[in-house]
Order: C-alpha cells, then sequence, then structure tokens
C-alpha cells in the first residue's frame, strides 16, 4: 500500500469508537487523532466518508443505494441465498450487521468469496480503493446501472472484513449514523493542524465561504491557516445563508435595530441563493442542496440580471397565474419533483423575489453595509420585469408604521415582514443568526398563533390503534449557544394514517441505539435519532415545564419551556437543516411576549 493511502481499517477502528461514545469532547479527539494519522492526499476523502458522503452537499452527489440491491450485493459478496440474508435483515433491522454476520460466517463454496480462497489471501482495502468503488456505485446511471452497483458493491464487500463490511454498507445505505456534526468537525481540524481551538473561527469562517469540509481538511492539512484565511467566495459553490433572530414586538424590534429598520416582506416560499456566470446559473436552496434542475423558468429569470457574475439571494414564491395571487408554500412544494418538471412548472409558475446581493462581478459584497448593498442589487434587477423582482421593502423608524407595514404584508399572503438592520455594521453574517435581521411574524400575543420549526430527536412506542409505528415524536428546539437541540415537546396530535404509517420509513436513517450527543433531554424516549428531520408544530401556548430541557432554568429555577397541546401541522420542513430549526432563544422571546400580553389583560 501507498504512503499517501491509508487501510480502511483505520477508519473502522475509529467509527467504532466515535459510534461506542456520546460525549462530543470524546468525538472531538478521536477525530484528532484520525485526521492526524491520514495522509494528506487522502483526508478530504476521509472526511466525506465521515460525514456518510462523498462530496460536499451542494455537488448532488448521492450514494444512498436501496435496501434491496444493497442485500443483493451481499448474496453475491457471500454466496448465501437471497431469502436468508432477507429473513437475518428483519431479524437485525441493520444491513451492515447483516452483512458483517455473513461475513463472518465460515467461507461458502459459491459467490464472489469462493473465488477467493482463504481470508489470508484478501488485500488490504485501502481508503483511496474504498472510495473509488463507492463514487462508481453513486455515479451508476441509465440502463444497466442497477447491475453495476450490485456488482461494484459486492466486490467491495468480496474483500471487506466483517467489521469494514459493517461500515461500507451503512455507508452506502445512508446509515453511517456517527452522530458528527460539521461543527464537530471544523473543531477536530482546527486542533488536528494548528494545534489549538484558537484558529477554529479561521476555519469556520472559510467553512461558511466554501461549505465543503473535505476540501477545507486537505488546504488547511497542505497549506496552512494563511491560505484558509485566502479562501473567496466562488460563483457556483454557495455560501452558508445569513439567519435571523425573531420578535413579536414592533418597538421592542425598533429597539434592537436602533430605532431604525428596513422591513421587508417575508413570503412564504422557499428561499433561494441563486448564482450567475455568463451563461450558467445554479439554483442552491437554504440546506444548499442543487435545486436548478426544479426551476427551469427561475434559472431563465437569474440570467437576465445584469450583471456577468452575480450571486443573490431571493424567495421563489407560487402564485395563482389568474388572479396573481400569492401561493402558500405547499403549493410549491409540487415543483420538487424529478419528472415532469415542465408540467408541474405549467401548473404551478413562479417568481422571484430578490432580498439580498453577495457578490458582483468579481467583487464580495458580505462587508457592505444593507443599504449599499440594496441598491447595488437594485441596480442589476431588470426594469418592469413580472418574473424577478425586488422583495417589497419600506424604512420604517415607528413602532406604528412597522405593524401597518406587518399587517399589510399578512395580507397579501406573506407570513410576516423581516426587519434588517440599515447601520453601517448590517454586514451579511454568513452561517450566523444574529440580531441584524429580525423575523416578525404573525402576532403571538394573545396565544401562540405563529408555528414553529422543531426538530425529532426521540420517539415512543404507540399503542392501540397505533401499534407497530410511533405514538408520539419527542421535538427539539435548537441552541447555537451549545450547538444542541434542548426537548421543548412531546407531539403526537395532527398526523394523519398516511403519515403514521410513513414515520418508521422516514425516520429509520436516523435511528440511533442512545441518546444524540447533541441531544439534550430530562425524558427517555423509546427510540432516539440523529437531530435530521423537521417538522412545523403549532400549540395553544408556551409553557413552564420541569419536564422539558429549553431554556432550562433560564425562565425559572429547575424549569424548562414547553408546547402546551403541540400539534403537527401536516408541513414536513425538508427545506431546513436541523440548525436552521427554531431556537431556544426565540421560543424565550415568545413566551416573554405572551407572557407580557396575559398579566396587561
Amino acid at each position: 500500500m501507498s504512503q499517501s493511502d491509508l487501510p480502511y481499517s483505520v477508519l473502522v477502528e475509529f467509527y467504532e469508537k466515535i459510534e461506542s461514545t456520546s460525549s462530543r469532547l470524546a468525538m472531538t479527539d478521536y477525530l484528532v487523532a484520525l485526521f492526524k494519522k491520514t495522509p494528506v492526499e487522502v483526508l478530504d476523502k476521509v472526511v466525506y466518508l465521515t460525514q456518510g458522503q462523498l462530496r460536499p452537499d451542494y455537488e448532488g452527489v448521492e450514494l444512498g443505494v436501496a435496501e434491496k440491491l444493497t442485500l443483493r450485493a451481499i448474496s453475491k459478496a457471500t454466496g448465501v441465498p437471497l431469502k436468508t440474508v432477507e429473513e437475518l435483515y428483519k431479524k437485525v433491522g441493520d444491513p451492515g450487521l447483516v452483512a458483517e454476520q455473513l461475513l463472518s460466517r465460515p467461507k461458502q463454496a459459491t459467490g464472489l468469496l469462493g473465488f477467493i480462497g482463504q481470508e489470508g489471501l484478501k488485500h488490504e482495502l485501502t481508503i483511496s480503493q474504498v472510495y473509488s468503488s463507492l463514487m462508481k456505485i453513486a455515479l451508476a446511471t441509465g440502463e444497466g446501472s442497477q447491475d453495476t452497483k450490485v456488482n461494484t458493491l459486492a466486490g467491495l464487500l468480496s474483500d471487506a472484513k466483517p467489521k469494514e463490511a459493517r461500515y461500507i454498507v451503512r455507508t452506502v445505505t445512508g446509515r453511517l449514523r456517527l452522530g458528527i456534526a460539521d461543527m464537530t468537525i471544523l473543531d477536530a481540524l482546527a486542533v488536528a493542524f494548528t494545534g489549538s481551538k484558537a484558529a477554529r473561527e479561521v476555519v469556520e469562517r472559510a467553512y461558511t465561504k466554501r461549505p465543503d469540509l473535505g476540501f477545507i481538511a486537505k488546504e488547511l492539512a497542505s497549506n496552512g491557516l494563511e491560505a484558509i484565511k485566502a479562501i473567496k467566495i466562488e460563483v457556483g459553490v454557495p455560501v452558508l445563508p445569513m439567519l435571523a433572530e425573531r420578535l413579536s414586538d414592533p418597538a421592542e424590534i425598533l429597539e434592537k435595530l436602533g430605532g431604525q429598520c428596513l422591513a421587508e416582506y417575508k413570503y412564504d416560499g422557499e428561499r433561494v441563493q441563486a448564482h450567475k456566470k455568463d451563461e450558467r446559473v445554479w439554483l442552491f436552496s437554504r440546506r444548499l442542496e442543487n435545486i436548478t434542475h426544479h426551476y427551469p423558468d427561475v434559472v431563465n429569470f437569474v440570467s437576465m440580471l445584469k450583471a456577468e457574475e452575480a450571486v443573490v439571494e431571493g424567495e421563489i414564491v407560487a402564485y395563482n397565474s389568474d388572479t396573481g395571487e400569492m401561493l402558500p408554500f405547499q403549493e410549491l412544494m409540487h415543483r420538487r419533483r424529478k419528472y415532469d418538471v415542465d408540467k408541474a412548472m405549467k401548473e404551478y409558475p413562479v417568481r422571484v423575489y430578490l432580498f439580498d446581493i453577495i457578490y458582483l462581478d468579481g467583487q464580495e459584497l458580505i462587508e457592505k453595509p444593507l443599504p449599499e448593498r440594496r441598491k447595488i442589487l437594485e441596480s442589476i434587477v431588470p426594469a418592469g420585469s413580472e418574473d424577478i423582482l425586488l422583495s417589497k421593502a419600506r424604512l420604517v423608524d415607528n413602532a406604528k408604521d412597522l405593524l401597518l407595514f406587518f399587517e399589510e404584508a399578512i395580507s397579501e399572503g406573506c407570513e410576516g415582514v423581516m426587519c434588517k438592520s440599515v447601520s453601517g455594521q448590517s454586514v451579511y453574517q454568513m452561517g450566523a443568526r444574529g440580531w441584524l435581521w429580525i423575523k416578525f411574524k404573525r402576532d403571538y400575543r394573545m396565544e401562540m398563533t405563529d408555528t414553529v420549526d422543531l426538530v425529532v430527536v426521540g420517539a415512543f412506542h404507540g399503542r392501540g390503534k397505533r401499534a407497530g409505528t410511533y405514538g408520539a415524536l419527542l421535538m427539539a428546539a435548537y441552541d447555537p449557544q451549545s450547538d444542541t437541540f434542548k426537548t421543548v415537546c412531546k407531539v403526537g396530535t395532527g398526523f394523519t394514517d398516511e403519515d403514521l404509517a410513513n414515520l418508521p420509513k422516514l425516520l429509520e436513517p436516523y435511528r440511533i441505539p442512545h441518546r444524540h450527543p447533541r441531544v439534550v433531554s430530562r425524558i427517555e424516549a423509546d427510540v432516539w435519532f440523529v437531530p435530521a428531520v423537521v417538522l412545523e408544530i403549532i400549540g395553544a401556548e408556551i409553557t413552564l415545564s420541569p419536564l422539558h430541557t429549553c431554556a432550562l432554568g433560564k425562565v425559572e429555577p429547575e424549569s424548562g419551556l414547553a408546547i402546551r397541546f403541540p400539534r403537527f401541522t401536516g408541513r414536513y420542513r425538508f427545506d431546513k437543516k436541523p440548525e436552521q430549526a427554531t431556537t431556544e432563544a426565540e421560543l424565550m422571546e415568545m413566551y416573554k411576549s405572551q407572557r407580557k400580553t396575559a398579566l396587561q389583560q
């Protein structure tokens, strides 16, 4: 084996250690040791594999292999009849363990292993070999692609040791379940290649411009911290989007923003980061997924911008072509399909409302204040277009005008308004949630009339009619300060029969045997999950609870915040990452506002 490669067995050893701990500090230490041991030539591959992927999200290289194909590959590699493989899978529920167990048995005379002979004759798998095979599987398309996937995976498994097979199969099926967040990897990279966490801020800053952990890792290891500092925004590579806080009192919002703000319609659509370079256009979602395929009409709209190169942000909104009325988010989601895109485009036409610009013709604009960015954006939007427009906005300096503009936005079919700082420090904070942008949504001063987006972290087995599925889900809010998810309610109402039937399948890829290290809970769930799936929840009110950990001790000693009578709205927020869910701070503000109103009555 070349010195520029690493045995895959070494990676497996670290995976076992990481999988066995619920301590984030221990995870970080293991990653530091792994990165130091990895030759720089394959460091990016090790990082991608540890993330459970092959390339950054925005490149759209999907590795997921269907369950049936995986079992076929295991059968072919081991010589065990497919029926036997399927029966074992029904028992253990983990295709990775199936592969491990079958490869641990005495070798069969048939199948690929029959040609290998003794275990000792196998050559040692390397990171490069595993990665190359997985890429071949991921990129196989068209006629014969299923056979290519099965044969490639079977060949890889035939060379693998039992434990290696466990993690190879978990990787290809999207069930690696290590529970490692991007922020943990950034911590480990900073320690491994600079000696301490002191450089973490610099590394994270580069990551906000180039959200590609494999690239960041290799660049840092090869060329040092100065090379990381030199990373620039690149058209075609999405940056991490800026996020907002939330308040419900117009006067308080203005006070936070220095007495004046730019209030913009908060459209009920899909946030998009659009990149234009000459004749080419890329569209990225809030999660940094490449959604260009879904919106060929938006590609045409963006191509009309008066710029050679640009990175702009906006909201894609569906509308009624007969009345011009904006349609809700649920209608827009009909556009998220692989097939019949042209048909969907006609049935659900869209407009794009732009609200920010990040880059223009070779110049990064993130350090410029919002008023200046807005003027630049306005200068490149084609005049008179009905398809790509500036978001409706108004400069306000008093609570009455802000409330009137908010009510106007609601009456036009919007969710509310975004209130943005117009000070000299109103920069674009990539990947950050701060008080430069504040969401002002529907009035929740009398009761909880606004929805929240919470993350599924656990579940409880159903009984009676719900036997065989989940009776309730444990939901959590995100705390960016500690990078953890804190429980706020158990929700079991609002689900249709179809929802209940599909929940186990939807959540299975994220199921883990213990509480996730980033989940803070006083409640012991029957089943735990990696924080990944975001659901929209509504409730009667936000109340104090000693059972939940959201804002624990921050409002009242020994009590956290909980949602009373929570209900699933039917809206799956697949467009949001778990770190983009409602935060602990937002729930605290909602609770304080609710309590203030109650005291005034």
